[in-house]
C-alpha cells in the first residue's frame, strides 16, 4: 500500500494551466484503487482546496464531494499512536509537525511509500520512503 499527500489531492483539482502535467499525473494516480489517505491529508485538501487566495477554489459543496469520494480509499484516523510517532519523526529528522505527523499515519497504516512533492524524493524517513510523482 502506499499513501497519498494532500499536494497530489490539491493537483488532481488545479485547473491552473502552469500546473497541467503535474494535474494529469495527480488524476491519473487516484484512478487507481490501492492508496491510504489520513484524516489529516483530507483536512489539509479541504481547507487548501477551498481557499479564497487559491487562484482556482471549489465551493464547499464540491470540495466536501471529493473528499466523500476519497473515502473509498484506506483513510487512517489521527490517533495517540499517530501524533507519538510524529513526535518522534519531528525529533529525529527535524520536518514539520504536520509532514512528520503525514509520514507516522502512513506507517501506522501499513504504507511504506508516501507520494509527495513536499518532502525529499527517495528519501526513507525510519521506514517510510518518499516518491514524488512529478520527477
Amino acid at each position: 500500500m502506499q499513501f497519498l499527500d494532500t499536494n497530489i489531492l490539491l493537483y488532481a483539482v488545479s485547473t491552473v494551466a502552469d500546473e497541467e502535467p503535474k494535474a494529469k499525473i495527480a488524476l491519473g494516480l487516484l484512478e487507481q484503487e490501492q492508496w491510504t489517505l489520513s484524516v489529516q491529508v483530507l483536512q489539509e485538501f479541504y481547507v487548501q482546496a477551498t481557499r479564497a487566495s487559491r487562484p482556482d477554489p471549489l465551493s464547499h459543496a464540491h470540495a466536501a464531494a471529493l473528499i466523500e469520494s476519497w473515502l473509498r480509499f484506506s483513510v487512517q484516523e489521527i490517533t495517540v499512536p499517530v501524533m507519538q510517532g510524529a513526535l518522534a519523526l519531528r525529533e529525529l529528522f527535524g520536518l514539520s509537525f504536520w509532514d512528520c505527523t503525514v509520514l507516522s499515519a502512513a506507517r501506522i497504516a501499513g504504507c511504506r511509500e508516501v507520494l509527495s512533492e513536499d518532502l525529499a524524493h527517495d528519501r526513507d524517513y525510519d521506514g517510510v520512503r518518499v516518491i514524488d510523482p512529478f520527477r
